[in-house]
């Protein structure tokens, strides 16, 4: 937050600079007790996307709008359909939160007003507002039931008023802008730990580190499979060969445990015939294919629609 509230304090701002959005991916540290530390979901040091938005109070409904917007889209893309949206507002009867009621009231309504026109089911959970302003936080459901919040968006009036951030509004007067805080993914690593157990490790093509593994039968396939992965490699398709001595068997065992798209299976019929053979995601096995037509195959399948 404070590199970023520089950046906006480091010149004199007017209302036609706002929004003003900043983002980065930051190292962040917490003291997470032993006990609770797991895995890549919970852990001490973890990547943000940060990001911060500054905004007039006018502006507060539609960029919290498009924060919302950027998760869902997110999500979506990811296959991640089994969460649900926490509206964090203010406990009535506490005293910790910082602000004027009346810009709490507006920012609350901001946020509902968000969720509610995206047409997110959300619940709205007094006393989850952090001291600074309300927020929504999007809430995954892992595949064995745990919820892990991931996304999240902070309006925050707080510090704007601690830095004294100001910005030039048409009447020409000083003004005060306010702060909205925004991670769709929340923590890198906890976002990963999550997207691997949805998919049990079978990333969609698109996303898998190592798209295509080709595995040749003899030695005397090694240049054909070659000249095979650079084909691959031209068209943008990440390949891993795995030329060993090993037994097509042994090879076959192994890299299915790695999980990649597609295994690609090269031997005397393939070569003599200039095709290949391969087992898709589903793990059956097709024979014969000439190699352009599986490049188009797996190109459709690289860039999501």
């Amino acid at each position: 937050c404070p590199h970023h509230i520089r950046i906006y304090a480091s010149q004199a701002r007017s209302y036609r600079d706002l929004p003003l959005r900043l983002a980065e991916f930051g190292t962040v540290y917490r003291w997470e007790q032993s006990g609770e530390i797991s895995g890549m979901t919970r852990v001490r040091g973890f990547t943000q996307d940060d990001a911060h938005l500054f905004v007039t109070e006018d502006q507060i409904e539609q960029e919290v709008l498009g924060c919302i917007e950027l998760v869902k889209i997110i999500f979506g893309t990811l296959g991640m359909e089994d969460y649900r949206v926490r509206v964090g507002l203010r406990d009535p009867d506490s005293s910790k939160y910082v602000g004027d009621p009346e810009r709490w009231d507006k920012a609350e309504v901001a946020c509902r007003n968000a969720a509610k026109s995206l047409g997110v089911e959300f619940s709205e959970e007094p006393g989850e507002a952090a001291f600074y302003g309300p927020k929504i936080d999007f809430v995954v459901r892992d595949v064995l039931g745990r919820e892990w919040q991931l996304g999240t968006v902070q309006v925050d009036y707080n510090l704007p008023e601690r830095f004294d951030l100001t910005y030039t509004g048409s009447d020409g007067e000083k003004h005060r802008p306010v702060m909205i805080h925004r991670a769709p993914f929340g923590s890198m690593e906890r976002f990963v730990g999550v997207l691997i157990e949805h998919f049990g490790g079978m990333f969609p093509t698109w996303l898998n580190p190592t798209q295509v593994h080709i595995l040749t039968i003899s030695e005397k396939h090694i240049d054909y499979a070659t000249e095979i992965a650079s084909k691959l490699k031209s068209a943008g398709v990440r390949v891993e060969m795995d030329t060993g001595d090993d037994t097509i068997g042994k090879k076959l065992r192994t890299h299915r445990a790695m999980r990649p798209a597609y295994i690609l299976i090269l031997g005397d019929e393939e070569m003599s015939n200039a095709t290949i053979s391969y087992m898709g995601p589903d793990r059956e096995q097709v024979n014969g294919i000439q190699c352009n037509d599986f490049i188009e195959e797996i190109s459709a399948l690289i860039t999501p629609e």
